[in-house]
C-alpha cells in the first residue's frame, strides 16, 4: 500500500509554531517515526504553503498512490479548489488535523474537504496521522469477520 501524506500551509513551522496547540516536534521528525511504525507501508510526505501546488498534488497522487491523507490546514476551511480536486479524485482522502478544529475559531467549523473524504481525524495532536494511516490498514478487516 502506498499513502501520501500533504501538509498545506503552516505546517512547515510545526515545532516551533505555537507548541501549546501543536506540539514541539517537527513533521520531519514525526514522518521518520511514522516510517518506522508502519513499515509495511509506503508513506510519502510533501508540504506546501501554495494552495494551487496543493491542488496539483492531490490531483498527480491519484496516478501513485493507494490514498492520501490530507491536512489542508487553513486552507480546509478556505478553499474551494481543495475540495473540488478531492472531489474529482478515484482515491480514498482520510482529512486530518493536529488540533479540534470545533473548539477553535468559528470559521474553522466548516471544511471543503470532509464531503469528499473517507473521513476526518482531529483532536489528537500528531497521532491524527496515525490513526488516519490505521483507518487505511482497518479496511477490509470488518468484511472478514
Amino acid at each position: 500500500m502506498k499513502l501520501l501524506i500533504l501538509n498545506g500551509p503552516n505546517l512547515n513551522l510545526l515545532g516551533i509554531r505555537e507548541p501549546e496547540k501543536y506540539g514541539n516536534k517537527s513533521f520531519e521528525d514525526y514522518f521518520s517515526e511514522l516510517q518506522f511504525k508502519f513499515r509495511n507501508i509506503e508513506l510519502s510526505y510533501d508540504q506546501t504553503n501554495i494552495e494551487g501546488e496543493l491542488i496539483d498534488m492531490i490531483q498527480e497522487a491519484r496516478k501513485d498512490f493507494d490514498g492520501i491523507i490530507l491536512n489542508a490546514a487553513a486552507y480546509t476551511h478556505t478553499s474551494v479548489g481543495v475540495g473540488d480536486a478531492v472531489a474529482a479524485i478515484n482515491i480514498p482522502v482520510v482529512e486530518v488535523h493536529i488540533s479540534n478544529t470545533f473548539s477553535r475559531e468559528e470559521f474553522r467549523h466548516k471544511s471543503y474537504i470532509s464531503p469528499n473524504a473517507k473521513g476526518v481525524v482531529l483532536g489528537f495532536g500528531l497521532q491524527s496521522y496515525d490513526l488516519a494511516i490505521q483507518s487505511f490498514l482497518n479496511e477490509g478487516q470488518d468484511e472478514n469477520e
